[in-house]
């Protein structure tokens, strides 16, 4: 690999048109004639549906037609989580029961926005209400109603490790905690949405926000019966996923399958409210963790017991936990783990991935539990954590959840993170504060952490073609923030030796790429990447055969010079560049035998072994003990996500993570009364962190290739929200701790915290 990829501060190719106003979302896209749809949906959490009336609607100014289940007599969406059945299948519009609040129960669809949302008001679905679940405890108590009656119970998933015995016999001391890892919405800055034009041929066009456009394709394709060959998905530039657009939605699904029975342009575009109640929603998992060790602080085993809310209907986030358990053992040797977890449907918004998606879950038990046992031990939390890390001459280790992790070198993470806080000096500053009674109280939380990504499917496409005027990257990930367009160019313009405005990058659209796993799980770099990558080298070597042949020498003797020109080593004027090259592919009489026309080459990179980033962060925060309010004065992130590409790509990535990861400690949930009613459904209810309340994040990295792929690359994207999350959390409590306060609960809002003082 050419050194002149690795590390460079390149600019973001992506940005002008954004800080333009340029970028083109899928609002903004024009469309002659198209209609408008609008959901009616269910406004109370869980009942059967009696009757529709929608007469009134019908006979409104603009409006083409109000559609309910029996009008369209539509199959219901694929299963969507390992271990779910047919019975929990969500279908595309509720029939004959509703299961939360925003289950679609109609379809409006009129010339204009404003006729749509008029004619949907004056739609009255009739309900025999039924008793609503809100929370697992609910769902699982006895006699609860149940959400799938032909099921038999409320826990639509269950599983865990089978381990024998008593795990806490070697351990000295146990602590344990009940934690809850609060339900969160995703809250992208644009919405859901959807576009469907169909097609002469009887295909049909669809745009849409999605963080995969070939399983938008098979959802589609599969629920409507269609040849999956006549479905053309494209994303637009896209506002944000974070995990909530990996899957396609039921009102997408609606909306192709109505274009087609309408033969009209049909777009619908989700209002903020309705995101709010019917995107799918993360975390929602609540543990009881006990932590064995002895008094030298050695970690001697875990025992888990996870309930996993599901929602109305088991989507991949009821498998969630699968996910904490292979993380469970943390970045600590850990010689047994006892797991066990179960997925619970209540009537509420359906639980999908999340920013880490069940990694989170297991840093924040963890990294709380070592901060526990730390003051138990009455040791230095930082020193806990060494005595227990896996040391770097045992990788590749299999951890004591089946897990195999790669490469690490924790300690240095933490070292690097301690020293650029000033570690010692702010625990100086700590017990001034404590021994003049500062109505401030300092808190220095830290936090080390591992995650696993690329955690499954993992495969991916990527194709290189170099014609007589640009290089065109074609990659099977997606980009909706990530910066693909920069990164993947500074991969191809490196290895080629090509000017990076010669360059062009298509991803997003099923026409123009065949095949790819889209982007999630921290995976892009790591698959599409290396496809990417793998493919300019076979176009590097594709076009030294050429020359070889264009200029009879051996092809040993044929090496790219400085300039980027390939040539016979030691004649610089033997020298063409890849476009002059390209230009002469399309020649069958320039081609060695065998070789097919043109300058291109496609990749499918299967990765063997998931791979396992890590890092450590210490956040410093200041609590005032009369009221509650907590300031975060810093926080240091260091992550090691292997070879770094781009430092800019991988420090947004990371600042981004952070701010979502303080976010879900300090003020963000998700919350429902007792009926099932969601009572955090606007921007005004449910706080998420603006730049008034974030600190200057500082970052900083060590690397830690992995040798699974060729460019030693883990994933980043999901770094910032594993590590900051507990960091945070423990810096509040380690402020706290002298007050008598043992643990809270997050959001650690004000209120929370000046309860707990008050106690």
């Amino acid at each position: 690999m050419k050194g002149s990829i690795l590390g460079a501060q390149v600019r973001r190719a992506e940005d002008p048109r954004f800080i333009t106003g340029s970028a083109t979302y899928l609002d903004d896209t024009t469309i002659d004639g198209a209609l408008w749809a609008v959901m009616v949906r269910s406004s109370v959490p869980h009942g059967t549906i009696t009757a529709i009336d929608s007469t009134e609607a019908k006979n409104m100014p603009g409006v083409v037609g109000v559609f309910t289940a029996a009008d369209l007599d539509l199959g219901p969406m694929p299963i969507e989580a390992t271990g779910a059945t047919d019975e929990t299948r969500r279908p595309l519009i509720a029939s004959d029961r509703v299961r939360f609040v925003g289950d679609v129960v109609a379809v409006v669809v009129a010339e204009t926005p404003a006729q749509a949302v008029d004619a949907a008001e004056a739609v009255w679905p009739d309900y025999d209400l039924l008793e609503a679940v809100a929370t697992p405890s609910a769902a699982l108590a006895k006699g609860a109603p149940l959400l799938f009656p032909e099921l038999g119970t409320n826990v639509v998933l269950a599983g865990g490790l089978d381990t024998e015995g008593d795990v806490m016999v070697d351990a000295e001391v146990v602590v344990t905690v009940r934690l809850e890892n609060q339900r969160l919405a995703a809250v992208p800055l644009e919405t859901n949405n959807a576009l469907a034009i169909p097609r002469a041929d009887g295909g049909v066009d669809v745009s849409l926000g999605s963080q995969g456009v070939h399983g938008a394709r098979r959802t589609i394709a599969a629920v409507l019966d269609l040849d999956r060959g006549s479905v053309h998905v494209k994303v637009p530039d896209m506002g944000g996923g974070f995990g909530a657009k990996i899957n396609a939605y039921p009102e997408q699904v609606l909306v192709v399958a109505l274009a087609l029975r309408l033969g009209r342009p049909i777009r619908w575009q989700e209002s903020r409210v309705e995101n709010m109640v019917s995107m799918s929603q993360g975390r929602a998992q609540h543990q009881t963790v006990e932590m064995g060790a002895r008094r030298d602080g050695t970690i001697t085993a875990l025992r888990w017991r996870v309930v996993q809310e599901a929602g109305a209907y088991p989507l991949y986030g009821s498998y969630l936990p699968a996910f904490t358990q292979r993380m469970a053992a943390g970045p600590y040797r850990i010689p047994v783990v006892d797991f066990r977890w179960q997925s619970v449907a209540t009537n509420t918004t359906p639980i999908d991935a999340y920013r880490g998606a069940g990694r989170p879950e297991a840093a924040m038990t963890i990294e709380r539990l070592v901060d526990l046992l730390a003051a138990e031990l009455e040791m230095d939390p930082a020193e806990v954590r060494r005595v227990n890390f896996v040391s770097p001459d045992e990788f590749p280790l299999v951890t004591a959840t089946g897990e195999r992790y790669d490469s690490g070198n924790y300690a240095a993470a933490l070292d690097l993170a301690l020293a650029r806080a000033g570690y010692a000096d702010l625990r100086a500053e700590q017990q001034r504060r404590l021994a003049q009674d500062d109505r401030w109280l300092l808190g220095i939380g830290l936090s080390s952490y591992v995650e696993v990504t690329a955690p499954g499917g993992r495969k991916d496409w990527g194709k290189v073609e170099v014609t007589a005027e640009e290089v065109v990257v074609y990659s099977g990930a997606s980009s909706h923030g990530h910066g693909h367009e920069t990164t993947f160019t500074h991969i191809v313009s490196g290895y080629l030796g090509v000017p990076a405005e010669r360059i062009r990058f298509v991803q997003g659209n099923t026409d123009d790429v065949p095949r790819g796993g889209g982007t999630m799980g921290s995976r892009s770099m790591q698959m599409a990447g290396s496809a990417v990558f793998r493919s300019s080298e076979a176009v590097l070597d594709k076009a030294r055969r050429l020359v070889a042949l264009l200029t009879e020498a051996a092809p040993d003797d044929i090496v790219q010079f400085d300039d980027g020109k390939i040539g016979v080593v030691g004649v610089p004027d033997s020298g063409k560049t890849l476009f002059e090259i390209a230009a002469l592919a399309n020649d069958p009489a320039h081609l060695p035998p065998g070789e097919a026309p043109g300058l291109w080459a496609e990749d499918n990179w299967t990765q063997d072994e998931a791979t396992v980033p890590f890092g450590s962060h210490v956040s410093v925060v200041e609590v005032d003990r009369e009221t509650g309010d907590v300031k975060v004065l810093r926080h240091v992130a260091c992550d090691d996500c292997g070879t770094i590409f781009s430092r800019m790509i991988v420090d947004g990535q990371v600042h981004g993570g952070v701010a979502q990861g303080i976010g879900q400690a300090l003020w963000e949930g998700v919350r429902y009364d007792a009926d099932a009613n969601p009572i955090t459904t606007n921007l005004t209810t449910y706080l998420i962190p603006n730049a008034r309340v974030m600190p200057s994040f500082e970052v900083d990295h060590t690397q830690t290739p992995t040798d699974l792929n060729p460019l030693g690359a883990k994933g980043i994207g999901e770094s910032g929200t594993i590590g900051s999350t507990p960091a945070v959390v423990n810096a509040v409590h380690d402020a706290l701790r002298p007050l008598g306060v043992r643990h809270l609960d997050m959001p650690l809002t004000p209120s929370r915290i000046w309860d707990a003082l008050q106690q």
